[in-house]
C-alpha cells in the first residue's frame, strides 16, 4: 500500500494533468478573437464564451491582412432626434434596439484587399476553360459572381488606387459576395452590418450627433470630408483619431454599404415594436435601389457625416455612363460612388450555414436577372468559393 506522502505526489500529478487536458480543451473551443483570461493590456469584452480581443486576419494565399476589433453588445436608439442639428426626417423614430456583440473591422476594405477578390475574374474564367472546379446545380451554393474588370479605371482610380486607399465604386451585391468569399476562404462567417449594428458601432456608447461629441469643427481631427479633402478623394485608411472603440473613418473618408434598403419614412415601420434586435430591424430589399450608406465621405458636408445620418444609393444615377446592358451589377461609374465603399463585420456567435445565406446572396429578381444576363453572354462568371480555393489557384498558375 503506498505510503500517504507518495498518495498526495500521485493525486497532484492527476490533478495537474487534468489542469492540463482542461485548458487545452478550452483553448480547442475557442473561436478566433476569444481568448480565455482577459489579457493585461488592450481593448477586451467579457462574453459567456470568453473574452472578445482585436485579431488579424491574413487572407489565405496573400500576405495581405485586416484587423477585426471587438464591439460590446447593448441597447442604444437607432436614428437621431428631431433637435439634432442636421437632423433629416428619415432619421427618425428614434428607436431602441438591442445588439449583440460583434466584430467590425478596424478600416474599410482597402485596395490592397479588394484586389483579391476583383483577382477572382480571371481565375474563375480559367477554372472554367481547365474544367476545373465546375460550378453545377448541386454546389452553386457555394458560388460567387466575381467583378468583372472596370470599364473606366481612370474614373475609380482618379484620386488613387494605393494599397492603403478604401476600395469605392462597388455596388452593394458586390460587397456582399466580398464578404462570402472572405467567410468561406477563411471559415469565419463575416458579413457586412445591419444599419443598427453599423450605427452603434460608430457611436461607440455616445448618444452626440457624432461618436466625438457635437461640435462639427472637430470633424477634422476624426475624418475626412469636404473642408479637409483639399485636393478631393479618399484618403489612407486610420490616419486621423479612433472613435472610442477603436474605429476608424467611421465619419467620412467613404461612406460604407449596410445591409438595409433605404425609405423615405425612416423608422416608422419600426415604431412601437418593443425588443427589437439588430437583425430584426434590417429594411428587406424588393428592388435593386435604393440601399443605404452610412458615414459620409470624403465630398461630404459635416451634418452628412453624422452617426444616424444616411444617404440612399441611386442605381440610374450612379450608372449613368455605363455603356453596359444590363448595366453592371458590381460597378458603378458616376459619383458619389467614388466615395462609396465598405467594412466587414463578424457575429462573437456563428450561425448555421442557411441562416447565412440571406447576408450573402442576390435579394432582388431584378438583379438576379442582370447577373443571370451576363453569366449567359460570357461577360460574368461564377465560381467556387471554399478553403481549398487558394490552392486550386496556385495549381492553376503552376500549370500554365
Amino acid at each position: 500500500m503506498l505510503n500517504f506522502p507518495v498518495r498526495i505526489a500521485r493525486l497532484s500529478v492527476q490533478l495537474a494533468l487534468f489542469a492540463v487536458a482542461a485548458s487545452g480543451a478550452m483553448a480547442a473551443e475557442l473561436a478566433i478573437g476569444l481568448v480565455s483570461e482577459q489579457p493585461a493590456e488592450g481593448r477586451s469584452i467579457k462574453t459567456d464564451r470568453g473574452y472578445m480581443v482585436p485579431y488579424t486576419v491574413t487572407i489565405p494565399g496573400t500576405d495581405v491582412s485586416f484587423e477585426m476589433v471587438p464591439i460590446p453588445g447593448g441597447t442604444f436608439q437607432l436614428g437621431s432626434a428631431e433637435n439634432e442639428p442636421g437632423h433629416q426626417p428619415d432619421e427618425g423614430p428614434q428607436v431602441e434596439v438591442r445588439v449583440e456583440p460583434f466584430w467590425m473591422a478596424r478600416t474599410e476594405v482597402t485596395w490592397a484587399e479588394y484586389r483579391q477578390y476583383m483577382r477572382l475574374y480571371q481565375y474563375f474564367k480559367r477554372f472554367e476553360s481547365a474544367q476545373m472546379r465546375v460550378v453545377t446545380d448541386e454546389n452553386r451554393i457555394d458560388a460567387i459572381t466575381a467583378p468583372t474588370e472596370l470599364y473606366e479605371p481612370s474614373f475609380t482610380f482618379e484620386y488613387g488606387d494605393a494599397p492603403e486607399l478604401p476600395a469605392v465604386t462597388m455596388t452593394q451585391i458586390a460587397a456582399k459576395h466580398y464578404s462570402k468569399w472572405m467567410s468561406r476562404v477563411t471559415g469565419q462567417q463575416f458579413r457586412l452590418p445591419s444599419e443598427a449594428e453599423w450605427e452603434y458601432a460608430c457611436r461607440a456608447g455616445t448618444t452626440t450627433a457624432y461618436s466625438f461629441g457635437d461640435d462639427p469643427e472637430l470633424l477634422k481631427e476624426f475624418g475626412w470630408f469636404r473642408a479637409n479633402s483639399d485636393d478631393g478623394g479618399q484618403h489612407p485608411v486610420a490616419q486621423l483619431k479612433p472613435n472610442p472603440w477603436g474605429l476608424y473613418d467611421m465619419h467620412g473618408n467613404v461612406a460604407e454599404w449596410v445591409l438595409d434598403a433605404y425609405s423615405e419614412e425612416g423608422h416608422k415601420w419600426l415604431a412601437g415594436q418593443k425588443g427589437l434586435t439588430a437583425l430584426e430591424t434590417i429594411g428587406k430589399p424588393e428592388e435593386a435601389w435604393p440601399r443605404i450608406v452610412k458615414g459620409g465621405g470624403w465630398d461630404s458636408k459635416p451634418e452628412d457625416c453624422r452617426s444616424a445620418a444616411r444617404l440612399a444609393s441611386i442605381d440610374p444615377d450612379w450608372k449613368a455612363n455605363d455603356p453596359n446592358l444590363p448595366l453592371s451589377p458590381w460597378w458603378f461609374t458616376d459619383d458619389p460612388a467614388r466615395m462609396v465603399g465598405f467594412r466587414l463585420v463578424r457575429s462573437l456567435n456563428e450561425v448555421p450555414r442557411e441562416e447565412m445565406e440571406p447576408y450573402w446572396r442576390i435579394d432582388t429578381e431584378d438583379i438576379a436577372g442582370d447577373v443571370e444576363y451576363r453569366l449567359e453572354e460570357g461577360r460574368g462568371v461564377l465560381g467556387i468559393v471554399d478553403e481549398q480555393l487558394p490552392a486550386a489557384m496556385k495549381q492553376l498558375d503552376e500549370m500554365k
